[in-house]
């Protein structure tokens, strides 16, 4: 590992490109599906099939950068701007095209391609970015913090997603109109394009081996024919399999939140857009509360407790929105913030959390395999999630589509204001259950990691047999494999392929 001083601003400056990361996100997941819907003259169905053509052009797209990702450093652009690095420099000229995202006017078609190719570039900035931090360090507490400043400054663009609607809307005059949308994507454009220069100067790269980058040069000309199938192989890390159902779990009942939040404000509760926005933007400032919260309480209370008490919050939060709902009191509105404010607390840390343990499923791997994947684990991780958030939105758009909602309306029927309620309250619930369940069994933490990182090192050394039984029967735990079948003797090691 290449020798620097991480100081504070390096935190800060990593953490910035998830203003690109979990800003757009917050922005498409809360918005796009109202925009189009309301302004664009989709229907819910046609806005499902821009997702989900989008969702598997980037089934190939994603891994394909990071396996790219991976392999570029011993070319001469890899070596010159850092094989991780080099993305977020190519990516910054690109950024306007998520203000063309929000024009409305045109056809089914260019919110297609427009749609498309953004989400191309998105994903070739943030595989890359995602395995920047195990390059930077091997510390497992500076690590843990790079995540919870990445996520601090996610939840802050997320409020500046929630909130920077009303604040167009009131410079308008208090107009709701499609320009909204644009200004709002003309500033986060030009946000994203000032993250990712800080990024890509304030932080590094490791050294490579020159013998890795040899090995990894032959397998980058040969290596595409095995790509999916070292796609295919992250899930035979048991560890990382517990990680992504805790993820999935933690972010998908999220994302059917966003989609359908701004309806059941709208037309079940009779609020407004503006209303929406300013609950969405409390939401966001609690969920940057518990971050900075939830940084200290992960290294104390360790990962899957601390997940568990995330999932708990969020539930209790979406159980009193369905209480007031039924209830209906006199100052519904006001009460509303109770239960936001209570789901950002829960939302902090069911985001930071699965992003914390991302940064250590590489070692694990590693003593599976003998080398280093953080790419092909980030396009894995980047997949995933794309692919979950756009099926969240999908359903949701098709089962609105199903209960009756007329696009473009101001009111809806009853039959479809309770359909809305229910994608509100019941698909968030069992994902949350889902995700509680799982990290039952999730072992990885400060503990685990450091007895698995010596492991690592007695591999290296050439040591071939546990220090104990109870080392053993962890490793074990940890990657899903006998202990005698680690470090490359198995089919899940890259090498294997080609040896």
């Amino acid at each position: 590992m290449q020798s620097h001083t991480v100081r504070p601003y390096h935190y800060l400056a990593y953490g910035l490109t998830d203003v690109l990361g979990a800003g757009s996100m917050a922005v498409v997941a809360g918005w796009i599906l109202f925009f189009y819907t309301t302004f664009c003259g989709l229907s819910a169905f046609e806005a499902t099939v821009i997702f989900g053509v989008s969702r598997l052009i980037d089934a190939v797209w994603s891994p394909l950068v990071g396996h790219v990702s991976d392999h570029i450093g011993n070319t001469w652009m890899g070596r010159k701007f850092g094989k991780r690095r080099v993305f977020l420099l190519l990516a910054v000229p690109l950024m306007p095209s998520f203000a063309v995202l929000w024009v409305s006017g045109h056809t089914f078609w260019y919110y297609f391609f427009t749609y498309l190719f953004f989400e191309l570039v998105y994903a070739s900035v943030l595989v890359p970015y995602n395995a920047l931090a195990p390059e930077m360090t091997e510390d497992y507490k500076q690590r843990s913090y790079f995540s919870g400043v990445r996520m601090i400054c996610a939840q802050t663009s997320a409020i500046l997603a929630g909130i920077l609607p009303k604040w167009i809307i009131d410079m308008a005059g208090g107009k709701n109109s499609p320009d909204t949308f644009l200004y709002m994507g003309i500033i986060f454009a030009g946000l994203f394009m000032v993250v990712l220069l800080v990024t890509y100067f304030f932080s590094w790269e490791r050294d490579e081996d020159p013998a890795a980058q040899t090995t990894k040069k032959g397998s980058f000309l040969s290596g595409l024919t095995s790509l999916f199938r070292n796609i295919g192989s992250t899930l035979r890390i048991r560890a990382f399999r517990q990680h992504l159902g805790m993820y999935l779990g933690g972010y998908i009942c999220q994302d059917i939140y966003n989609a359908a939040f701004t309806y059941f404000v709208a037309f079940v509760l009779g609020g407004s857009v503006m209303i929406a926005a300013e609950l969405m933007g409390t939401m966001y400032f609690a969920q940057l509360v518990a971050v900075a919260a939830f940084i200290p309480l992960i290294l104390w209370l360790q990962p899957a407790p601390s997940f568990r008490l995330a999932s708990v919050l969020y539930a209790v939060a979406v159980i009193g929105l369905a209480l007031l709902c039924q209830l209906r009191p006199a100052n519904t509105m006001l009460l509303l913030y109770v239960p936001v404010l209570i789901a950002g607390l829960g939302r902090g840390g069911l985001n930071f959390i699965p992003w914390n343990i991302y940064n250590y499923i590489a070692d694990v791997d590693e003593i599976v395999t003998g080398e280093r994947r953080e790419g092909v684990f980030s396009g894995v991780m980047i997949f995933t999630r794309k692919t979950a958030m756009a099926a969240a939105v999908m359903a949701v758009g098709l089962i609105f589509d199903a209960g009756g909602l007329v696009k473009g309306a101001t009111t809806q029927s009853v039959f479809t204001q309770h359909v809305i309620t229910i994608v509100l309250v019941a698909g968030p619930l069992l994902l949350l259950v889902f995700g509680f369940w799982v990290s039952l069994g999730f072992r990885l933490n400060k503990t685990t990691h450091a007895i698995l990182v010596r492991e690592i090192a007695r591999f290296k050394a050439g040591e071939t047999t546990p220090p104990s039984d109870a080392d053993k029967k962890l490793l074990e735990d940890l990657t899903g494999w006998p202990y005698e079948r680690l470090w490359g003797k198995n089919p899940v090691a890259p090498r294997s392929a080609t040896a």
